[in-house]
């Protein structure tokens, strides 16, 4: 005969990932930023959440409270000069370049799991921005500008997928990542800005299985996406790792991408920069090629 005790040790065990949801606080479920979310914990409106090991204001506090963050600056070029004649004629429908930002004071002090979460924070700061091939996620530009079409909407601010993993690397850390989407998948090394010094980054080789693939990733690693089975990268993803939390224990990627993929009821997750569900069956893994992980244990 089962116990009592046993069969209250695996209901306890079967509730564990709603609990987890549970604590990830009313305020971030009506979907408010990062900036806004409880000490360690968000939650996008999907129901789809993070729980971090590091406080938030630990982990972007700078980015919330400093020029480094300001949406104005993050361009190469000036915030008065964003949507002018000039900036036009030169950029185009992609808008002003990303400016350079200066390497992360006492980056190298920080453990490796603090800088991985901090990837993942840096990112949340853009939830909900839509679908768009911008160079940055704030620049918004005025109707009559020149758009390049995309499924979802009209101009607006936002940023696509291989756009979106540059900036957050570079903002975050002052870490320069190609953000064109194939050549950001055969990258052997990244730069630091400004002095343009680079290090090598580690290649992840994909298992076959999708419980070894879980494993085998981590928080912040960069995974890239074919668009069938046996055609070239066309997208990239950050993946959440073991800081994810969903109703049924389904692990997270972050990433700007369509509509269409569906949160944990069945509905479907909006376009642009989301939290989304990285299922056996889905696309993310039945085209999954390879990771990058810029931030690693040393030997």
């Amino acid at each position: 005969m089962i116990s009592t005790s046993h069969h209250r040790h695996r209901l306890v065990h079967a509730l564990r990932p709603l609990i987890a949801l549970a604590i990830l606080g009313a305020a971030a479920a009506r979907g408010q930023s990062i900036d806004e979310a409880p000490s360690t914990t968000f939650r996008a409106p999907s129901g789809l959440g993070v729980e971090f090991h590091h406080p938030i204001p630990d982990l972007i506090g700078d980015l919330i409270s400093t020029e480094r963050g300001a949406p104005e600056l993050e361009a190469s070029i000036p915030h008065d000069q964003w949507y002018s004649p000039a900036t036009r004629k030169r950029f185009g429908v992609w808008g002003p370049l990303p400016r350079a930002y200066d390497p992360l004071p006492g980056l190298e002090g920080k453990p490796v799991d603090w800088k991985r979460e901090r990837v993942i924070a840096a990112a949340l700061r853009f939830q909900g921005y839509a679908y768009q091939h911008h160079h940055i996620p704030n620049w918004d530009p005025p109707a009559d500008w020149p758009w390049l079409e995309v499924k979802e909407g009209k101009n607006g601010k936002g940023v696509d997928c291989s756009n979106f993993t540059s900036f957050v690397y570079n903002q975050a850390f002052g870490v320069r990542i190609t953000s064109h989407v194939v050549r950001q998948s055969r990258l052997e090394s990244v730069r630091k800005n400004p002095d343009d010094r680079s290090f090598s980054i580690r290649r992840i080789e994909l298992p076959e299985s999708y419980e070894r693939r879980i494993q085998a990733l981590k928080t912040g690693d960069l995974l890239f996406i074919r668009g069938s089975v046996d055609s070239d990268i066309t997208h990239v993803v950050i993946w959440v790792g073991s800081v994810g939390r969903s109703a049924s224990g389904v692990p997270l990627v972050l990433d700007s991408h369509g509509a269409g993929v569906q949160d944990e009821e069945g509905r479907s997750i909006p376009d642009g920069v989301q939290l989304r569900p990285f299922r056996e069956k889905s696309w993310y893994n039945r085209c999954a090629s390879h990771a990058f992980r810029i931030f690693d244990e040393l030997p």
